[in-house]
């Protein structure tokens, strides 16, 4: 029985990984930037909580994405998350503030992973803040996509784009 479950879980990660790539497939191409960050987000969201298995996937997965967006540039540094706190639904959300250093309105994509007691993955999501004025900083609140709520978990910025 345990076994089956065990095989179950591996082909539903599976699907959702082969899932996810056919999403993020169409996200290139023609689609502005702020398009491929929707579309990762919606994929990332949908796909990581699909399975456990399919996290890993989904986290290189939008790591590519983020790749993708065209005249972006890597600003980790510039992005922090809050203390992360536990909704009564086991959601695990955390405010994501994003500092414009640049000297034009900016969004930024931001990948945010959740990782559990041991260090561990337990979900990712991106999620964008929009239309940063130059020297200002703005929030947007990333949520985890399924009940975290096992065990204290932390946060961390996975990647920042600014585009």
């Amino acid at each position: 029985m345990a076994a089956r479950r065990r095989g179950r879980r591996a082909t539903a990660g599976a699907a959702a990984a082969l899932a996810l790539s056919a999403v993020l497939a169409g996200c290139g191409g023609d689609d502005s930037p702020a398009d491929t960050v929707r579309k990762a987000e919606s994929a990332v969201g949908s796909i990581a909580s699909e399975a456990g298995e399919a996290v890993e996937s989904a986290s290189a997965e939008a790591r590519e994405r983020l790749d993708d967006i065209q005249d972006g540039t890597d600003v980790k540094g510039d992005v922090t998350t809050g203390p992360p706190v536990t909704g009564s639904d086991g959601r695990v959300r955390t405010e994501v503030t994003a500092r414009n250093t640049d000297d034009a309105s900016r969004s930024f994509a931001v990948q945010v992973t959740f990782r559990d007691a041991g260090g561990r993955l337990a979900d990712t999501v991106i999620v964008t803040v929009d239309h940063v004025q130059p020297g200002h900083s703005a929030t947007a609140t990333a949520r985890s996509t399924h009940d975290l709520s096992s065990g204290p978990v932390r946060t961390e910025v996975t990647r920042a784009v600014r585009y």
